[in-house]
């Protein structure tokens, strides 16, 4: 049966360039490594085979012009663990100059990874806010018990003065390095030394107010500032006020909004709207009404023979949009309230409009 072509395994065209190949195997092997949950030994083999030939600048030219039939196809001499797979090229310099950081693809599997500075947790928090407030924007101020930098020795865990210690879990490296082994033989992966908090340093005597944690847990007020025009539900960020850790980053503060309905008013985006009862015989001769808006009563004109559930508009009372000056509008909802019962007089005056075909 002939052989899969080396290009097709990986999903690509044929004569694609290096960086493409070792794009697609990198995001094979991630899905198919046998340690991995989705993993698949036989693709994973596969997939190493073709990527042993199509990484390698030579070979690739081989490979190119005479297919699976040059000498290096299916399996080489120093191939170790799969067939043509070289897993020498995986130890930094391999055929060609072409260089491979086992890190970048398997540091998630096994830990490895480079070296990352420590980030505090995340905390998320709830907000509510009166109609108003959100459509104008507010300042509120809210108090959290978390784990904060440690004022006393400003997060480094070390009394002051203290003289400093080499780490020797990690010889003053701040990393430390362990061999593991896998199907595919032994490398060696990298990791921050949590003694030393990847310093590679160690004080003599500890903070006395956090006991050389870096953080103490208490009380922070933080005022958050809430955007003119927020809607329900939105969430905003607030970079660096969550989780403080040591020798590291804080995390982030998420405030989740929630606007209490207001009784009259409702909101379409920048617009707000009410409803406003007239009666008959305004609706008929027109009249001058008060409107309660959010920014106070504003007196509106209602027009000689308007409709039941016509909109009249007040220009710049709704919600304002972005950081200018412009606002939506404010709507005005007609409601036309019918007499559900007629005093002699009003019952003699309608049946004259009645007669005069009104």
């Amino acid at each position: 049966m002939a052989k899969q072509d080396y290009y097709e395994i990986l999903g690509l065209k044929k004569g694609a360039p290096k960086e493409e190949v070792k794009k697609a195997f990198r995001k094979l092997a991630a899905q198919f490594h046998p340690d991995k949950q989705t993993g698949d030994e036989a693709k994973f083999k596969e997939i190493s085979e073709a990527y042993s030939v199509l990484g390698d600048e030579k070979k690739k030219a081989e490979y190119d012009t005479y297919g699976h039939a040059f000498n290096g196809a299916g399996g080489g001499g120093n191939a170790q663990g799969f067939g043509g797979f070289n897993w020498t090229d995986f130890q930094g310099q391999g055929a060609e100059g072409f260089e491979f950081n086992i890190n970048d693809i398997f540091g998630e599997m096994f830990g490895g990874g480079g070296q990352r500075q420590a980030r505090g947790r995340d905390i998320s928090i709830d907000i509510e806010l009166a109609f108003a407030d959100a459509v104008f924007g507010t300042t509120r101020k809210v108090l959290l018990t978390k784990n904060n930098t440690c004022t006393n020795c400003e997060g480094s865990g070390a009394k002051k003065g203290t003289e400093y210690t080499t780490c020797t879990t990690c010889n003053g490296n701040g990393k430390i390095r362990e061999a593991r082994r896998s199907i595919m033989g032994t490398f060696q992966t990298v990791r921050e030394c949590t003694v030393c908090n990847a310093t590679g340093q160690i004080p003599k005597e500890k903070c006395e107010f956090c006991r050389g944690a870096g953080v103490v847990r208490s009380e922070e007020e933080i005022s958050v500032a809430i955007p003119a025009g927020i809607q329900n539900g939105e969430m905003i960020r607030m970079t660096g006020r969550g989780e403080a850790v040591a020798q590291g980053t804080p995390g982030d503060l998420y405030i989740k909004i929630h606007v209490k309905a207001h009784p009259t008013i409702v909101r379409d985006a920048f617009t707000l709207t009410s409803q406003l009862h007239v009666k008959l015989s305004d609706a008929l001769l027109g009249n001058t009404y008060a409107v309660t808006t959010l920014d106070g009563i504003v007196e509106i004109k209602i027009p000689e023979g308007i409709k039941h559930g016509e909109l009249l508009r007040i220009k710049g009372k709704g919600v304002p949009q972005g950081t200018g000056t412009a606002r939506g509008d404010f709507m005005v909802k007609v409601m036309i309230d019918i007499p559900q019962k007629l005093s002699r007089k009003a019952r003699k005056l309608i049946e004259e409009l009645r007669e005069e075909g009104i």
